[in-house]
Order: C-alpha cells, then sequence, then structure tokens
C-alpha cells in the first residue's frame, strides 16, 4: 500500500455561512493524502499503474467550485467524489482550509479535516 499526497491546492471559492462570502469569495487551500495499492507502478513506472494525481486535483477543483456553507460538507463531497472516480483508493485524509476568514481578528486560517474510509 502506497499514500500519495497532494498538497497546497489553492483556490479562490465562494464558500461560507454569510452572504457577503458567498458572493465576493475568497482563498482555500486543500490538503489531500489517499491509500492506494502502489505496487504494480513500483514495478512498472507506468503512469496508469497508480492513480494519477492530475486526475484528481480535477475532481478537487470541481468540487471547490461548487458553493458550500460549511468547509465539513466541502471536505466530505471532495472525499466522496476522489472515492467515487478512484476506485483502488481505500482511505483518504482531506484537509480545507479558509484563508484569512472573517472571525473580526488576525489568524491565518481556519480548517476541518476528514479521515474517509470505504
Amino acid at each position: 500500500m502506497g499514500r500519495i499526497a497532494i498538497n497546497n491546492m489553492c483556490f479562490y471559492a465562494h464558500h461560507g455561512c454569510f452572504e457577503q462570502e458567498r458572493q465576493i469569495g475568497t482563498r482555500f487551500r486543500v490538503d489531500l493524502c489517499f491509500d492506494t495499492d502502489t505496487s504494480r507502478a513500483e514495478q512498472t513506472d507506468n503512469i496508469h499503474d497508480t492513480v494519477n494525481y492530475l486526475d484528481v486535483y480535477q475532481v478537487v477543483k470541481i468540487e471547490m467550485q461548487k458553493p458550500s456553507n460549511l468547509l465539513e460538507h466541502v471536505a466530505r463531497r471532495i472525499g466522496d467524489a476522489v472515492l467515487c472516480n478512484f476506485p483502488s483508493v481505500q482511505r483518504l485524509t482531506v484537509k480545507v482550509y479558509k484563508l484569512n476568514p472573517p472571525l473580526g481578528g488576525q489568524m491565518d486560517s481556519v480548517s476541518v479535516e476528514l479521515d474517509i474510509c470505504r
């Protein structure tokens, strides 16, 4: 079993509970790590024998374009979409960060992290 990680994917999206957040949008970051059998790719050096992380990125990008109120919902949608599109993925961790959230104070981000298994 191997673990593939795609770190620090950056998106501009329209997630949030406040109307202004959903209209104006803000920056988000996504980290995704997933477990899959990489043994064949380790031997063949062929991209068709593993999960192509470019394809995974495209799935994440599509889910980030769909507005949601909550980071929990965004993270679950991403996780479910990855599992649906890549049957060899057995387990994943997805972490969604909202950068510079409007909470009335100085902070870099807030985040939600989900561990999802088949």
